[in-house]
């Protein structure tokens, strides 16, 4: 029976564990400096707690899209366990499907919300895109509450802001990872649908039992080889 295959390796997945790794421990760095800060010299950093929630975010998102990847968000396989191979890829594929549906969704969502700070056209159609809204509002010049302005990202005065200095960090950078992660759950997704179509695997998620069936079926297999 093919369930869930074991995480990819190569260069893109230490890349993507080594961001996620790297977000959570700044988040942990922060927050314990933040608390020392208060309580050791009664003193305050008042950009960590904002900057904690956009890295929280961050981890959040590009974890789901991982996620999808490594076969890891829970589901509920008891049904597909009782039909046939067949109805088991049939109903990934339905599966699978309606996941894609949901990602465009939130994609077209996601780059909309976010354009308008990037200084972009956001685009027309409430459900799917049927081209872009020239007359929508630029924000670009919005910025966060607390995180002061980084200097590396000095070269968007000039291309979006028209010049004018930030002195907070603008928008579009903390924001930039919703229309990133929702286009990665798309690729991820699609990604899924032809292992399916393949006959790699057979569902998009699969218990922790019959992950445990499988190696032990590969180890039998590596034992009489």
């Amino acid at each position: 029976m093919a369930g869930a295959k074991p995480g990819p390796t190569g260069l893109i997945n230490t890349l993507e564990e080594t961001l996620i790794a790297l977000l959570l421990g700044l988040m942990t760095l922060i927050t314990f400096a933040n608390v020392v800060a208060r309580f050791v010299f009664n003193s305050n950093i008042l950009w960590a707690l904002e900057l904690t929630v956009f890295l929280f975010a961050w981890l959040v998102l590009l974890g789901a899209s991982y996620a999808v990847k490594v076969h890891a968000h829970l589901g509920v396989d008891a049904i597909l366990n009782m039909v046939s191979p067949g109805a088991r890829r049939v109903i990934g594929l339905i599966s699978v499907g309606c996941c894609l549906v949901f990602s465009l969704l939130l994609l077209k969502g996601a780059y909309d919300y976010w354009a308008v700070f990037a200084d972009l056209p956001p685009t027309s159609g409430r459900w799917f895109p049927t081209g872009f809204d020239m007359k929508a509002r630029s924000q670009s010049f919005y910025e966060v509450q607390d995180v002061p302005m980084v200097a590396i990202f000095g070269f968007l005065e000039d291309l979006i802001n028209y010049g004018d200095s930030y002195e907070k960090l603008p928008k579009v950078v903390p924001y930039v990872v919703l229309p990133l992660s929702m286009l990665l759950m798309l690729l991820r997704f699609a990604q899924a649908a032809m292992q399916i179509l393949r006959g790699d695997v057979d569902r998009l998620v699969a218990s922790h039992e019959v992950e445990d069936e499988i190696a032990e079926v590969q180890a039998q297999r590596g034992e009489h080889d």
